[in-house]
């Protein structure tokens, strides 16, 4: 590119600038326009100096500064040399849409970016339409039938609120032998296998194993040890102060005796479990079987 001196610059017109700038380029007017995304018809009325026929003296500006980038010319000087053209040309009655510089056309987003936030709103509309119509459709019949009337479900004059049922027994749970005063003890399977034995003290606790085959016990007070299955309590395992042994202390069995204490009649005896009740021996408590 040949340079552009100063003194060509203030003796040459804008136009000519740009013009002999672009042709030592080797540029058309539509590389130009390529360019500055200015159209081939503005930019030669720029060359032209027809600022006149352009829109208005902002875009006469805007126009050459932007042709001047393109070519590498000095924009200011073009920018300044065509507001002197202006202001000493008769364009008084040239029309004039805006009082501002427009932007610089290479700047203007592509269309496809118009496009799409085109798109972008037309989808925002559709769902806040078909939010609306949601919001304010009415309910249907079924749906209304499907409510339940507050008035019906409210008990009349002299019918009484039901009373809630009581809970039922557990039909299982653990097994917890809980000692209410000092006592010795033996628990094992069916197998004689031995799974406890200690002489308990009052407060203290053992749980059967859940996986016990056939577990029973070996004691000597059963009035001593209290036995609850999943928190309920069950009858006494025998009478006050005889030796009991074999007695099936599994949850099911426990579960099958009589009713708990309290629902019998009054002065009736509890039946001791099924299994072998003697006296308590002066020696100790008998081996299991």
């Amino acid at each position: 590119m040949e340079e552009i001196e100063q003194g060509a610059l203030d003796m040459d017109r804008p136009g000519d600038v740009l013009r002999r700038a672009r042709e030592a380029q080797g540029l058309s007017l539509q590389d130009v326009a390529t360019r500055t995304r200015v159209p081939v018809r503005q930019l030669s009325l720029v060359e032209a100096h027809d600022y006149a026929a352009l829109p208005g003296i902002p875009y006469a500006v805007g126009f050459s500064r932007a042709y001047a980038r393109a070519v590498g010319a000095d924009e200011t000087q073009i920018a300044a040399g065509v507001r002197r053209e202006l202001a000493s040309a008769d364009v008084a009655n040239a029309p004039r849409y805006e009082m501002f510089e427009p932007a610089d056309p290479a700047r203007v987003p592509p269309r496809y970016l118009a496009w799409t936030a085109a798109i972008i709103a037309l989808l925002i509309a559709v769902g806040w339409g078909v939010w609306r119509s949601q919001m304010f459709t009415p309910p249907t019949d079924e749906q209304i039938a499907a409510q339940v009337d507050p008035q019906t479900s409210k008990p009349t004059a002299g019918q009484g609120v039901p009373a809630a049922r009581p809970a039922p027994p557990p039909t299982q749970g653990p097994v917890v032998l809980t000692a209410t005063d000092q006592v010795w003890l033996r628990i094992y399977d069916g197998t004689g296998e031995r799974l406890f034995e200690k002489q308990m003290a009052k407060g203290e606790t053992f749980t059967v194993p859940a996986n016990a085959n056939n577990p029973m016990i070996l004691t000597g007070r059963p009035n001593a040890v209290a036995v609850t299955v999943g928190g309920r309590a069950v009858p006494p395992l025998g009478p006050p102060e005889r030796t009991i042994s074999d007695v099936p202390i599994s949850a099911a069995a426990l579960l099958a005796r009589a009713p708990a204490p309290g629902s019998a009649a009054p002065g009736a005896a509890t039946p001791p479990i099924s299994g072998t009740a003697a006296p308590t021996p002066a020696t100790g408590p008998a081996a299991p079987r």
